[in-house]
């Protein structure tokens, strides 16, 4: 996505002005983007913004959970795709995040803004991030129940708590490649997740 235009066929509301934030945001900046900016780039009124998204702040939360959104579903279908084997899964779904996180030109500009510079953005992905990792890990253990893993429910919280962290640390700041971290992050699993 390039550019202040965004893909909006089939979108509704909302969706079409957290897409135009989004394509904003990463060809200008997040400080770039403004109410009035984004009613004119989603075909709508500057008071259909507000009513829709709220302030500025609410936008910025918007984005990032659309964005987390699209993370979460490559985890679902990683598991989708191993019901019989956990690490697989595991490391399915860590290569996958870290696929989509390399090629997110939106989480790119976010990361690589300048220090100091003017967002709400980063913050959200880093030091106020509990929210974000709170979903992360609930949708990897909804997903890890049906394994019939053989430890106490606070060992195996103990589990996902590391992985998804060090996943998220590698898509903030990559070590390796995709698959070599997620061979590395399945070894992980294979030690803290396997009896």
């Amino acid at each position: 996505m390039t550019g202040d235009a965004a893909p909006t066929i089939g979108l509704g509301t909302r969706e079409r002005i957290i897409a135009a934030a989004a394509a904003q945001t990463t060809a200008h900046g997040w400080a770039s983007v403004t109410m009035g900016g984004l009613a004119k780039a989603a075909g709508v009124s500057r008071q259909t913004v507000y009513n829709e998204i709220g302030g500025k702040s609410d936008l910025a939360q918007a984005l990032v959970f659309a964005e987390l959104a699209r993370f979460l579903t490559e985890v679902e279908e990683a598991f989708d795709a191993h019901p019989d084997d956990l690490v697989a899964a595991v490391r399915a779904a860590a290569y996958g995040v870290l696929e989509l996180a390399a090629r997110n030109e939106l989480l790119r500009s976010v990361v690589s803004a300048t220090h100091g510079a003017d967002t709400e953005l980063l913050p959200l992905l880093t030091t106020n991030a509990e929210s974000l990792l709170g979903m992360a890990k609930a949708a990897v253990a909804s997903r890890i129940e049906p394994y019939g893993i053989p430890f106490a429910d606070y060992q195996q919280a103990a589990g996902i708590d590391v992985i998804v962290r060090v996943v998220l640390s590698h898509v903030m700041q990559p070590s390796g490649t995709p698959a070599e971290t997620a061979d590395n992050i399945a070894w992980i699993a294979s030690q803290v997740l396997r009896a």
